[in-house]
């Protein structure tokens, strides 16, 4: 094996990003080695992955489905894992060179936190843990001499422009492309159905982060995201509006001037270079052609239609618990309306509420954190029958 080979443990391999990570693996074969594969419930597509790539260790969430997958690699010199126990298993694997947390949701807390405290890079594309225990996992890392990479677009543009300057820096300011409900009056959103928040109008994502995205909660967890990640105050990280997802995000320096990343919405290009760093690979990704672009716009959010995202902002200035608890109320309600139980409005109700009704503490451990987390969930589900919008 090539001593410039990365061996890499993939978390959430079965979704969007986890996909695509696999895309850039199969891009570059001789530099990258898939060593574990995680999933949470994609039984066939992840016993296609297992069976292609021959990772030691593959592992569920599910332990049903966990079993099932074991009688089916019966004869591969593959272990099969499930539940927390196995991603922490996985995280815990000693030849890793980077771990890819693809996964969705605060289930991605416990193998990172477990990456992060043995030393173990990580590639962090999944930002609910760092939203929801920002101040654990920074300390963490800084504690093993550990490193995050973002993957998500913003935050790893955000990491490339203030490279070699990050005591320079002013200002970051974040892009959104708005949504798909971009310029529309509450009154509008009334009827907003799960299918029409599934409709991204640049990124093909998984549903929760493109509602996220359709409520401007995406914009929101990206800002706290960025608090944690580059040690930035709140007051200067912005929000700016660009409908064409061009300009991933742009930092503004001491001096004035300012630095943006550009590129076509394609998430292949922000994986490979975390999986690359500190080298940048050839790719044979899309590349932007800014004549033919011609024009690039950019406005001021709309707070009041997007009330999620000044949620954000106040639940991350006020730390402590408040991140997780906007993250799992987010969740858990995000989770109700795609099942057609409560309505699109009804999202940032029941979030507000959620915040509303929970006592902050300062500095939580991980016990602390997993409470306050299923607390906000139940929470979410107990008030949501009774607060559905009348038409």
């Amino acid at each position: 094996m090539s001593p410039l080979r990365k061996r890499i443990v993939l978390l959430g391999s079965t979704g969007s990003i986890g996909r695509q990570t696999l895309e850039v693996v199969e891009a570059h074969r001789d530099r990258l080695e898939v060593v574990a594969l995680a999933a949470g419930s994609s039984l066939n597509l992840l016993e296609e992955q297992a069976r292609f790539y021959r990772p030691r260790m593959i592992a569920l969430y599910s332990e049903a489905a966990a079993e099932l997958l074991r009688q089916r690699l019966a004869g591969l010199p593959i272990e099969v894992l499930c539940g927390e126990a196995g991603l922490n298993r996985l995280a815990e694997i000693p030849e890793t060179d980077l771990i890819v947390n693809a996964l969705s949701g605060f289930v991605g807390l416990s193998p990172t936190l477990t990456a992060l405290r043995r030393g173990t890079t990580v590639a962090m594309a999944n930002k609910e843990p760092i939203v929801a225990a920002g101040e654990l996992l920074m300390d963490s890392a800084r504690k093993s001499s550990a490193v995050i990479f973002p993957i998500d677009s913003e935050p790893s543009a955000l990491f490339q422009c203030q490279r070699g300057d990050r005591d320079a820096v002013q200002r970051l300011l974040i892009t959104a492309s708005g949504g798909p409900f971009r310029g529309w009056t509450k009154e509008r959103m009334r009827d907003i159905t799960p299918e029409m928040a599934l409709r991204h109008p640049n990124w093909n994502m998984g549903p929760k982060i493109t509602v996220d995205s359709s409520s401007m909660m995406n914009k929101g967890l990206e800002v706290i995201e960025a608090h944690y990640l580059f040690g930035v105050d709140y007051d200067a990280i912005e929000v700016l509006v660009h409908p064409r997802s061009l300009v991933h995000s742009l930092v503004e320096f001491k001096d004035g001037s300012i630095i943006g990343h550009l590129g076509v919405p394609d998430m292949r290009v922000p994986i490979q270079y975390a999986l690359s760093f500190p080298e940048r690979w050839e790719s044979r990704w899309p590349r932007l052609d800014l004549a033919e672009v011609g024009t690039l716009t950019f406005e001021k959010p709309d707070w009041e239609a997007f009330p999620c995202l000044e949620m954000a902002y106040a639940a991350g200035r006020a730390g402590g618990t408040m991140p997780a608890v906007l993250n799992a109320a987010d969740e858990a309600a995000v989770e109700l309306f795609l099942e057609e139980r409560i309505g699109f409005l009804d999202i940032p109700r029941l979030i507000e509420d959620t915040l509303g009704r929970h006592q902050r503490v300062h500095a939580p451990d991980l016990e602390t954190l997993v409470e306050v987390d299923s607390w906000a969930r139940r929470w979410v589900r107990e008030k949501a029958p009774g607060i559905r919008e009348v038409k």
